[in-house]
């Protein structure tokens, strides 16, 4: 059994002794310190906190569990029950609460649960609030109310459908645009509650022809729920098939977005910011941010519309800090996480469709062509495993001194800028390696940047 806690949340896997995983007494532990940190720290004027799960099987009885934490606590609770990250992010804001707690793992397989911890603005905690509460937990320094100030619980199951709406509402998503072009639309929801909201969302935008895939929200997911190539095989070859123009596929949660084209071939998660950039930039021109380790391509099109790129941190709230530092009209990070900030500040997969349906409309292009319009880059995904006594962060320092002719960016391991590529160095918190990402122009060379950077790390550490 795993328990990990971090600034993001608490996440862990179901089942085994008091010490281990994300039992119900470490749920109750940390919820009540979130809810204590909140009551210090919120500054909404209201007492309410809003609550979303994803499909998993264990997330009736971790809601169970925090709803009753949260109302011992003395707040009250706006249930969402099934509902998407962005979803309950966004309600946050439209019910003027406190802070929310969004129960998923995301991508974890289905023994995964987790505590996403969200503040008054429907935005994740930052580094030294997650710490603090972390603190919160550890020394047990909650108080629970008595019994005339214990909360309440109301259901409401309305905010998918007004979510959807306020994607409708966006300037930039034209549903008439995507309607006349009578796309034939597949996707595959994982048995999460993408199943539940995509189908409704095509729907409103106008698309009739939707094919599903594992679109049943029972949580048992048909496939390793993160959406990678080795794991979208089924809708690869659905869409050749079905004869669909594009496929859409979510993780359990439906903030990240991967997109398939016509001909059974992945668009690349790297190119779902980069083409919805595209868009946004063509009639909003402005700057734009994506993580470390996100495709130069982002760059690329952002600076051929007279726009700023600028590189954050690897995390959500660090993309989100740098986006509203530099103004961004549109950022995320590589995975196929879309923020856009004319809607909220959180990454949001029905944003990312809709979106991309209105480009691909206005282009009257074949997915698959639209791809090839953008800028060809490849990102090698590797590791270097040391042993437990290596300074690493020594190595990287050396790292960095020893490339210092080139453009270096430290502010999240050690970034490289070379003229035509690109590789980043970053250190696991969990474990002795170093995760190295590298792009060119081809997978041969991104491979090969990798695999100089090993040796040289190897060589280092003796």
């Amino acid at each position: 059994m795993t328990l990990i806690k971090s600034i993001s949340g608490i996440r862990g896997t179901i089942g085994g002794a008091a010490d281990e995983g994300l039992n119900p007494l470490a749920i109750v532990k940390f919820v009540a310190a979130y809810a204590t940190f909140i009551r210090k720290n919120s500054k909404a004027k209201t007492n309410k906190i809003v609550v979303g799960r994803d499909a998993r099987i264990s997330g009736p009885m971790v809601k169970q569990i925090v709803l009753g934490t949260l109302t011992g606590m003395g707040f009250d609770v706006v249930d969402l029950d099934l509902a998407t990250t962005p979803t309950t992010e966004l309600a946050v804001v439209w019910e003027e609460a406190c802070g929310g707690i969004i129960l998923t793992a995301s991508h974890n397989p289905k023994q995964w649960n987790a505590l996403k911890l969200l503040n008054e603005k429907g935005e994740f905690l930052n580094a030294a609030e997650g710490a603090e509460i972390l603190a919160l937990a550890e020394a047990e320094d909650f108080v629970f109310a008595d019994v005339d100030q214990l909360g309440k619980v109301t259901l409401d199951t309305s905010y998918n459908n007004k979510h959807i709406q306020s994607v409708l509402d966006l300037e930039l998503v034209d549903v008439q645009a995507i309607k006349a072009a009578q796309f034939r639309v597949a996707i595959d929801a994982v048995n999460s509650v993408g199943g539940v909201v995509l189908p409704d969302l095509l729907l409103a935008l106008g698309v009739k022809d939707i094919v599903k895939l594992h679109c049943a929200p029972h949580g048992n997911f048909s496939h390793n729920p993160e959406p990678l190539p080795e794991n979208l095989t089924e809708i690869s070859q659905l869409m050749r098939q079905s004869k669909a123009d594009v496929g859409f596929v979510v993780d359990p949660d439906v903030d990240r977005l991967a997109i398939v084209s016509e001909n059974g071939e992945m668009f690349g998660e790297e190119y779902t910011l980069v083409a919805v950039a595209d868009y946004v930039l063509s009639h909003t021109p402005g700057n734009t941010v994506s993580n470390l380790s996100s495709s130069r391509a982002l760059r690329d099109v952002t600076q051929a519309y007279g726009g700023q790129y600028t590189a954050a941190a690897v995390g959500e709230v660090n993309v989100v800090t740098r986006m509203k530092e530099t103004q961004a009209v549109i950022g995320g990070e590589g995975n196929g996480g879309v923020i856009y900030p004319a809607s909220h500040y959180g990454r949001d997969a029905l944003v990312g469709i809709a979106l991309f349906l209105t480009h691909l409309a206005k282009k009257k292009m074949k997915t698959s062509e639209l791809r090839a319009s953008y800028p060809p880059y490849f990102i090698a995904k590797q590791k270097v495993e040391l042993t437990p006594d290596i300074d690493v962060d020594a190595i990287l320092a050396k790292v960095k001194e020893r490339f210092a002719a080139y453009d270096i960016t430290d502010i999240d391991g050690v970034k490289i800028d070379f003229p035509d590529k690109w590789v980043h160095l970053r250190k696991s918190n969990t474990e002795p390696i170093i995760r190295i990402y590298a792009e060119a122009h081809t997978m041969e060379e991104a491979e090969a940047l990798g695999n100089e950077l090993i040796k040289i790390i190897q060589d280092m550490a003796g």
